[in-house]
């Protein structure tokens, strides 16, 4: 045991659970798979909570090399998502001892400025989420490791990426709602110029092209509840007397699906009686309108453990994991039947 007053060392840990300073180093420093047992691992770890040992991160890093920092940059922090983001990320992050710098671009998904007098003397990695590639080169230069995600996988400049299926969320929405006989739908598009928010267009246009009958209009909106509300009124507004009249709004984001909520309203339309409405999230707001909103579940914060692990695995030089984080489709009462 380390003396009264002192702070505990890697020695007092390894006397404690019987194995040599190089055994704890490894454990604690989350190398030790094929070099020590799984026992061996837990032994270190409940000795080094014991003592309330914690490493001196100041003087390995000075052996690494490293600041065992990264930065997030997301576009901005106008919804809950990206802060479940950072969250999934600073928890696996911690448990590696890195910090998570979280940066919102002012310039949204524009050119991002170097946040520090020089980013690639200070960080480790960069992550950023639904960004355009060419907006961190400010930023990170060529140098810096970077994990893109939701981003196109074809046309990436990071080192990895990763992504929500974004694809099959589309995919099941819109069968949800053809399987209650809508073919006449609205898309209210977020106004953004974001892979991501092509996808979206992408799949439930190829979908409805093979459904017989169906047709498709799509409106254009910030993505505000004030913005969605303007834009879906003149839509449905102008559909309002034609045969392919709307039935149903797929809308590219929860906050969307809120303003065309008022929308219809103000044009005396009865969600979903009338019109069902679906988004895209399940953000809190999904669950506080009325009716609750059927949208499709995307897990922030699990989109942002991956994002850390994939960083983590190429600064150790091992590939991330392969594969889309699967999503939900989740339904509530916003849809319904076509009205008769």
């Amino acid at each position: 045991m380390p003396r009264a007053g002192t702070r505990p060392t890697s020695r007092d840990v390894a006397r404690a659970a019987g194995v040599s300073q190089a055994a704890v180093s490894l454990v604690l420093g989350d190398k030790w798979r094929g070099r020590v047992s799984e026992t061996t691992a837990e032994r270190v770890r409940e000795a080094a909570r014991t003592l309330g040992y914690r490493p001196n991160l100041a003087a390995r890093n000075l052996r690494l090399g490293r600041t065992r920092t990264v930065l997030l940059v997301v576009p901005a922090l106008t919804t809950e998502f990206f802060a479940g983001v950072y969250t999934g990320a600073a928890r696996v992050a911690a448990r590696h001892g890195f910090g998570v710098v979280l940066y919102p671009s002012p310039e949204g998904i524009g050119p991002a400025r170097d946040p520090f007098a020089s980013a690639q003397a200070a960080l480790d990695g960069v992550i950023a989420s639904s960004m355009a590639a060419e907006a961190l080169t400010a930023i990170r230069g060529e140098a810096l490791p970077l994990v893109m995600l939701d981003s196109d996988p074809e046309a990436s400049v990071g080192t990895a990426t990763v992504n929500l299926d974004i694809a099959d969320g589309v995919h099941q929405l819109t069968d949800h709602l053809l399987a209650r006989g809508h073919r006449h739908f609205l898309h209210l598009a977020a106004d953004v110029a974001s892979w991501t928010f092509e996808v979206r267009a992408r799949e439930l246009a190829a979908r409805l092209r093979e459904v017989p009958a169906a047709s498709l209009r799509t409106a254009r909106a910030p993505i505000s509840i004030k913005g969605a509300e303007a834009a879906a009124e003149a839509a449905l507004r102008e559909a309002a007397a034609t045969p392919d009249r709307p039935t149903a709004v797929v809308c590219d984001d929860d906050h969307l699906a809120a303003g065309t909520y008022k929308a219809a309203r103000r044009l005396g339309l009865r969600v979903p009686e009338d019109l069902s409405v679906t988004g895209l999230d399940d953000l809190a707001l999904a669950s506080a309108i009325d009716p609750e909103l059927t949208t499709v579940r995307l897990d922030a914060e699990l989109f942002g453990e991956r994002g850390m692990e994939a960083l983590l695995a190429v600064l150790e030089g091992r590939a991330p994991a392969a594969g889309d984080i699967p999503v939900e489709l989740v339904v509530r009462g916003s849809t319904a039947p076509v009205p008769r």
